[in-house]
């Protein structure tokens, strides 16, 4: 584990070797390699008293093409206002994200992102397939087209068999597959989650986290996961951004070159350990001058 300047690199050889701090032209490098920047993002709200509220303040972070990315951090430190903004549903107040190497205030080809959310949001009288064709449904793709796609996409999570299913009839984890392949439908290239994982046990969670890295890997997506799972960052990242109580800054980013499967090795059980007790000392909310 090496660390430097609020950036950590975890790895099989080292625990407290200082990192060399990245040249100008190797950082510039990642940038153009990136699927997703933020560039001294800063958002506000309005508050309930009417005045502004700092939600975001100089956020900066790549997500490198092919990579998994977590962001970890309190409640209220702005991680769901990060995936919005990177999903062009609401602009930054200052600062820049660019997307596939397109600015956000400019024009970016949305059909290469894919989102999929907390909840499944399925709808319940459609069956499977049906849910999953809802995300094509918008363009001009022929309905066999439409139909084949979703068809391949349940295949690829393992419910080839349950295409005519309702939502009732499915468990939980078969649920979160079903919203998976809605998300992979279109073929993003960049993948933007929002604990999707959340709400199923830990045995499910565990499964869909082999099949996130299995479809990651056949596929090269590019992936940014929000989660408050400390483990769950642990277990999938390539890279984690913790950030700070709000206003949301990026407190600490952490390189893990750990081999997956992760779970349960004395690295991985140090660094979960590591972070639980960070977060654990972030105040509920920070004011910083």
């Amino acid at each position: 584990m090496q660390a430097r300047r609020g950036r950590t690199v975890v790895d099989m050889t080292s625990l407290n070797a200082p990192e060399t701090a990245p040249s100008p032209a190797l950082s510039a490098a990642r940038s153009a390699a990136s699927a997703l920047s933020f560039i001294d993002v800063s958002k506000h709200f309005a508050g309930n008293d009417g005045r502004p509220l700092e939600v975001l303040r100089g956020v900066s972070f790549d997500l490198p093409a092919g990579a998994i990315v977590a962001i970890l951090g309190p409640s209220g430190a702005g991680k769901s206002t990060l995936l919005n903004l990177a999903a062009g549903l609401i602009r930054p107040d200052d600062g820049r994200v660019a997307v596939l190497g397109a600015d956000t205030s400019g024009a970016v080809d949305w059909g290469r992102v894919g989102y999929m959310f907390q909840d499944d949001r399925l709808l319940p009288w459609r069956v499977a397939l049906g849910n999953v064709t809802l995300a094509l449904e918008a363009g001009s793709m022929p309905a066999p087209e439409r139909r084949r796609r979703a068809g391949a996409a349940l295949a690829m999570v393992g419910l080839a068999d349950f295409a005519e299913a309702y939502p009732h009839q499915l468990s939980g984890g078969m649920r979160s597959r079903v919203a998976l392949a809605r998300s992979l439908v279109g073929e993003p290239e960049l993948l933007l989650m929002d604990e999707p994982f959340s709400r199923l046990d830990p045995q499910t969670r565990a499964s869909l986290h082999r099949e996130l890295l299995r479809i990651r890997d056949l596929r090269r997506l590019s992936i940014l996961f929000v989660t408050h799972d400390v483990e769950e960052a642990v277990v999938l990242a390539d890279r984690i951004v913790l950030m700070s109580a709000r206003p949301g800054q990026v407190r600490e980013t952490v390189e893990l070159a750990l081999p997956h499967p992760r779970t349960g090795t004395d690295e991985a059980t140090a660094l979960v350990n590591r972070l639980r007790a960070t977060l654990e000392e972030t105040p509920a909310e920070e004011t910083i001058r």
